[in-house]
């Protein structure tokens, strides 16, 4: 990327402007008003009028509720059609909307009535009674009876009384003591719970009044669904023309507004940004064709990657010997105002260069795990690839089972073929979980939510599970070395991406004080730990997991004592490398060890999972070990089956029963069906429930290794898109 400025007379900046978003590569640096005799820029004449009629059209969208989808064939639109069709449209489209608006506050005005009309209905007394009497008091309210009738004998203002009830609804009806007291009623019945219900200003019974409403509402329906057509036809007519307005002033709205990030005097400005460094011939030639000599277009600086994914700067010379002021200057002879600034130039600050991330469709997905950290800055290695190959496979290994590994890449297909933006690159990412976890289901016994499918089939498997079973156990602990040994290599990858990091932005010595010091630490102690110094301390599942792994072809007693004994003096020299370079993380040498343990939730979260989908299967279908046989779980499944194995025990252990194993064909019975049905419900609600678990924890688990103990490493993140100024017109033509 080269970081460029376009300095010239205020007399060009509309040309200037225009040949910039034309060209569609320059990336705006906004001016933050550090330097003196420089202020940020006001917008063009016209941007306040440019984005009344974009809010009006973006307005008119909403109403219409036009999408991409409307547009018809892309072509020019000049300022006068777009002004006279606007407000053609605008008048046409607020007409039917106050309309529909009223139709619709009048039919929900009609349906409160009817709702209020509901416990009048229950009463089965005509309106015209409950209303208009001089010498009696009429209150109609929700309340209990027998609450009201209390406080109304109670109450010595009251002469006389009668209430009707209808429902949760009463009407009372009472004769004040004094004539001409008001309110009586409503007095007496202050402490009782009720709610005043107002009565309608109707004669009729409340069914004939309701019937009266429901036949206005319809009317005032068929009038809302006219006036619907004809928005719908509004919209037929005017969508393509509202997109092309919306893009045509959504251009004209940036463009005007350009300035608001140029630094300007009083006569000249200066525009900075960063172009991509083979397209500044390109950029500089556009802006010198569009206002020849009234412009100085500069390349301050260089910023290009190494080949292996770092970057470093260059300043360029300023051929011309001037500043960028001065070229304001001969561009302008009224310009007031020069300032000396870096190197020379009107400079916005040394911000880093954009970023554009493109890894490749497959990898691609993955930024969105990678920008939600943070999207890397210029000067940092992109991760995304690292991340495309470890998230998924670590997510795979966790939960390990084909028929969940099914469901996550359909989710994710349907998310992938469905929806745009980031729901379609989750469902990628989700698509490649899946994947994996399909994989690792095979690997662990073809398993089919919990159940290995490889017993069924009747073959053998080398693999005996997850570790769940007394069968399996050396395997579960071989999962954990696998965890501690992949975590290693991980983290070895995040200090070498620091070690060359730091090498290129400083030199070899801070990479081996800051980098290659935790490298040895790292390294020099799992050595110690895997080796047969003190093997008696050491458990044996450490050296037994290569042999149990590789299904006996290969074994690894541990490295040799030498060996480990030269891993720890390797640890020694870079706890002593760390305290003469950086003293203050002396505090943290164990981290290299502690960060490798933290690896160890793969294979606590592979058990908790496979755990899981065990208890569902043991819930709905029970399950037995063999004595006799491998020590495995063997699901139970049909009353026969719970029979044989109870008639052996033997031979075989239950574990639980199982609630389907109530069912017996042979005699069907009430209790038989809910057992079989109470199963199947257990079962799939279980299982769904691990899936989404799965989701959560599994998901949580894999991005966290990648953001906290990998990340932590190598990579901070902070950088900005790079977005050109100007955008591909889609929906018209620059004719």
């Amino acid at each position: 990327m080269s970081r460029v400025s376009v300095t010239g007379s205020k007399r060009v900046i509309d040309d200037v402007i225009e040949a910039a978003y034309a060209h569609h590569s320059l990336h705006v640096t906004d001016y933050d008003d550090r330097y003196e005799g420089f202020d940020p820029g006001t917008s063009l004449e016209g941007a306040e009028t440019v984005n009344e009629r974009l809010v009006t059209v973006r307005s008119l969208e909403s109403i219409l509720d036009v999408d991409e989808d409307d547009a018809d064939v892309a072509r020019s639109l000049d300022d006068d059609e777009l002004v006279d069709e606007l407000e053609r449209v605008r008048e046409r489209v607020n007409e039917l909307n106050d309309e529909r608006d009223e139709l619709q506050a009048a039919i929900r005005d009609r349906q409160e009535e009817i709702d209020r009309l509901e416990p009048f209905a229950e009463l089965g007394i005509d309106l015209e009674y409950l209303r208009g009497y001089d010498s009696v008091e009429v209150v109609v309210g929700e309340a209990k009876p027998a609450a009201v009738e209390a406080a109304l004998g109670d109450a010595d203002s009251i002469d006389v009384f009668d209430v009707f009830v209808g429902g949760d609804v009463v009407a009372i009806v009472a004769r004040p003591t004094d004539p001409d007291a008001e309110g009586v009623v409503q007095d007496a019945l202050v402490g009782v719970d009720i709610a005043l219900l107002d009565v309608p200003d109707a004669d009729a019974s409340p069914e004939e009044y309701v019937a009266e409403l429901e036949a206005e509402q319809a009317d005032l329906r068929d009038e809302l669904d006219a006036v619907e057509r004809e928005l719908e036809s509004v919209k037929e007519e005017a969508a393509g023309f509202l997109l092309r307005a919306e893009e045509e002033l959504t251009i004209e709205a940036e463009k005007k507004e350009a300035p608001l990030s140029f630094a300007t005097t009083e006569n000249a400005f200066v525009a900075e940004g960063w172009v991509p460094t083979e397209s500044y011939p390109d950029f500089e030639a556009a802006i010198v064709d569009a206002v020849g000599d009234h412009v100085e277009v500069e390349e301050l600086e260089r910023a290009s990657f190494t080949p292996d994914g770092d970057h470093h700067t260059e300043s360029v010379d300023d051929e011309s010997g001037g500043s960028a002021a001065e070229s304001a200057a001969s561009a302008d002879r009224e310009t007031e105002t020069a300032v000396a600034t870096d190197g020379g130039h009107a400079a916005h600050g040394t911000d880093d260069p954009p970023v554009v991330q493109d890894n490749g469709s497959a990898a691609g997905p993955f930024e969105l795990l990678v920008q939600a950290f943070g999207r890397p800055k210029y000067s940092e290695f992109d991760p995304t690839l690292l991340v495309f190959l470890t998230f998924p496979a670590m997510f795979g290994f966790m939960i390990g089972d084909v028929g969940y590994g099914v469901l996550y890449a359909a989710i994710g297909f349907f998310m992938y073929s469905k929806f745009d933006g980031a729901f379609r690159e989750l469902g990628s990412v989700a698509m490649w979980a899946g994947g994996f976890t399909i994989l690792f289901g095979i690997y662990y016994g073809i398993d089919l939510f919990g159940y290995h499918a490889y017993q069924l089939l009747g073959i053998h498997w080398p693999v005996e599970g997850k570790g769940l079973s007394p069968a399996d156990l050396d395997w579960g602990l071989s999962f954990l070395v696998v965890s501690v040994v992949f975590g290693i290599l991980h983290l070895n990858v995040g200090h070498v991406l620091s070690f060359v990091s730091t090498a290129q932005q400083h030199d070899l010595k801070h990479a081996v004080y800051e980098a290659g010091s935790w490298l040895l630490i790292l390294n020099g102690a799992w050595i110690w730990i895997f080796s047969r110094v003190f093997p008696n301390a050491k458990p044996d599942f450490l050296f037994e997991a290569v042999s149990v792994l590789t299904f006996g072809a290969v074994s690894f007693g541990g490295f040799p004592v030498l060996i480990g004994w030269a891993g720890a003096a390797a640890a020694v020299l870079g706890l002593v490398l760390l305290g003469i370079g950086e003293p203050p993380e002396l505090a943290e040498f164990l981290s290299p060890v502690v960060n490798v343990i933290s690896y160890a939730r793969l294979m606590a979260v592979l058990l908790a999972k496979g755990g899981m989908a065990l208890a569902v299967n043991l819930l709905a279908f029970g399950a037995y070990i063999d004595d006799g046989g491998d020590g495995s779980f063997h699901f139970i499944f049909s009353a026969d089956y719970l029979s044989y194995v109870q008639s052996h025990p033997e031979d075989y252990e239950l574990v639980f029963a199982g609630i389907t194993t109530a069912f017996d064909p042979a005699s069907i019975g009430l209790v038989g069906v809910v057992a079989l049905v109470g199963g199947i419900v257990v079962a799939v609600v279980g299982h769904i429930v691990v899936l989404l678990l799965g989701v959560t924890s599994a998901g949580i688990q894999a991005v966290r290794l990648e953001y906290v103990e990998f990340f932590g490493n190598f990579y901070e993140g902070g950088g900005r898109a790079y977005l050109p100024f100007g955008r591909d017109r889609k929906y018209t033509r620059d004719d």
